[in-house]
């Protein structure tokens, strides 16, 4: 009766060594996305008396169960709400020589409007039954009249539009140095037109 030929056995050793080097790979060619930093900020309003403002720097806008818009209870088509917000963050009202004076500002510097587009605030009030079609195209909206600011400022400074930045910055494929100068660009012009939208929600 002939033996049982034996199989061949699999060096279990070596498996092990490339299964580290393989870990080893991954770990030195991947890149780990992390927070850009750049996110929306969304303005606290205080009662305090040092941070009260003044109703001139405050553009407010409802929406009510029908979807129907009003700007300072005024009703307006949501197609000519950019062009309304833009007037207001733009319009640089403070008076030549005063600390709130914008040089940058192209606005009617109407006295009756924002004083200036670091103390300009969008208040927008939904009501519960506002559809969320209507208040997504608003948001986005007011967001285009901030980026039109952003990359009108953007281009003057540094001949570049600030929507073309914030996608080069948030690109995986932008260098690390790259990526630090232009988030130092994208926060130059943030501060120029900072981005204070306020909402309510009236249940």
């Amino acid at each position: 009766m002939s033996k049982r030929e034996e199989m061949p056995k699999v060096n279990a050793g070596s498996m092990a060594d490339i299964a580290f080097l393989l870990l080893i790979f991954f770990l030195v060619t991947t890149s780990i996305e992390t927070d850009s930093g750049i996110d929306r900020i969304m303005p606290p309003l205080t009662d305090s008396s040092d941070a009260k403002i003044k109703e001139r720097n405050i553009l407010r806008i409802e929406v009510n169960d029908r979807d129907e818009l009003f700007v300072e209870e005024k009703l307006v088509q949501i197609e000519d709400l950019k062009e309304i917000a833009v007037g207001f963050l733009d319009n640089g009202g403070a008076t030549l020589g005063t600390e709130d004076f914008c040089d940058y500002c192209r606005g009617h510097r109407d006295l009756t409007s924002s004083d200036n587009p670091s103390k300009a605030v969008i208040s927008l009030t939904c009501q519960r039954e506002t559809g969320y079609g209507a208040y997504i195209t608003i948001q986005n909206e007011l967001v285009a009249a901030y980026n039109e600011l952003r990359n009108r400022e953007s281009q003057r400074l540094f001949k570049e539009d600030y929507s073309k930045m914030v996608e080069h910055y948030e690109s995986p494929g932008t260098p690390l140095l790259a990526k630090e100068r232009l988030k130092e660009r994208i926060q130059r012009i943030q501060k120029l037109f900072p981005q204070k939208i306020a909402e309510v929600k009236i249940e």
